[in-house]
């Protein structure tokens, strides 16, 4: 398919003031619910090493159907973070939408694979629990920011990439596979990223996924290579809709467009939504701007026409 460059132009200054691998100062999830939606918090989809993985599910007070679900991982270079932090998809809760933002292990809890072997797990027991949550188990998007956004991404291009399954959780007769991506400012490619311009040193000792790879990167790199959602995409892989600030010092541009041109030479779908001053990391009213763009992407996908 055609891919497409989108652009919109949204006032506000890009959000400052945290630490370098991290995401925005997070929000508490819940404390402005759309109007008809009720939290359900820790739910636990699994125990990994005695420690308990949750996730909060945001649902219609009164579902008249199943619902797609859109599967939110937050940011924090891998190591910081919580399932707090996803502002940005809960006003899709009202938009005929469930949302599940989920905890997965963090770098210093376990490395590279264990919290995109977290991420299937979750997505595996959306599915097997799919008639109590009403969610459509055939619709399946993830979404995150940052290193989040890195994990969705990989989600999406290693559906049936087995030594990326892992089995946290159980659940194993369910897919772990996703219907459409939306990333927002999410790493791609953790070698290329080493020679474009960043506010921090890529793959050298203080750069969050050296860490979340377990050493520097290209001492580590077929590791590297294995954990860079650049390195899987086919034309199988969902539609991606990526967007990322104009003015984000962290993940460059160089990083989307990367991504953007492997899906468009396979034969994807994928669309770039540039965000005018946006840095890593958006504005509440950045944020708020936003979900119209993701709306219509969602619901193109996943909404059926009235009758």
């Amino acid at each position: 398919m055609r891919t497409l460059i989108l652009g919109i132009l949204i006032s506000g200054i890009c959000l400052s003031g945290w630490a370098a691998d991290e995401a925005p100062p997070e929000t508490k999830s819940g404390s402005n619910l759309p109007s008809g939606v009720k939290v359900l918090r820790d739910v636990e989809y699994a125990k990994v090493d005695g420690l308990s993985l949750g996730m909060d599910l945001y649902l219609p007070e009164q579902p008249k159907s199943a619902l797609p679900v859109v599967v939110y991982f937050h940011g924090g270079g891998w190591r910081r973070g919580t399932k707090n932090g996803c502002s940005a998809a809960i006003p899709l809760a009202g938009k005929g939408y469930v949302v599940a933002s989920v905890t997965y292990r963090l770098s210093q809890q376990a490395i590279f694979p264990a919290a995109i072997e977290d991420c299937k797990g979750a997505v595996r027991f959306l599915r097997a629990n799919a008639a109590k949550y009403s969610i459509d188990p055939a619709s399946v998007i993830v979404m995150g920011d940052s290193a989040g956004g890195h994990l969705a991404a990989l989600m999406g291009t290693s559906g049936g990439v087995k030594d990326l399954e892992g089995t946290t959780g159980g659940n194993l007769t369910q897919s772990s596979r996703v219907q459409a991506v939306i990333d927002y400012y999410g790493p791609v490619d953790f070698i290329s990223i080493i020679d474009q311009k960043s506010d921090i040193k890529r793959g050298e000792v203080g750069a969050p996924e050296v860490q979340f790879l377990g050493g520097r990167t290209l001492e580590h790199k077929e590791v590297a290579i294995k954990a860079s959602p650049l390195t899987y995409v086919t034309k199988e892989v969902p539609p991606f809709l990526i967007v990322h600030g104009e003015k984000d010092p962290r993940v460059p541009l160089e990083q989307p467009r990367e991504m953007l041109d492997a899906v468009q030479k396979a034969g994807g779908e994928a669309a770039l939504h540039l965000v005018k001053d946006g840095g890593h990391g958006f504005t509440a009213a950045q944020n708020n701007a936003l979900i119209p763009v993701l709306t219509e992407f969602l619901d193109r996908h996943f909404k059926k026409p009235a009758p």
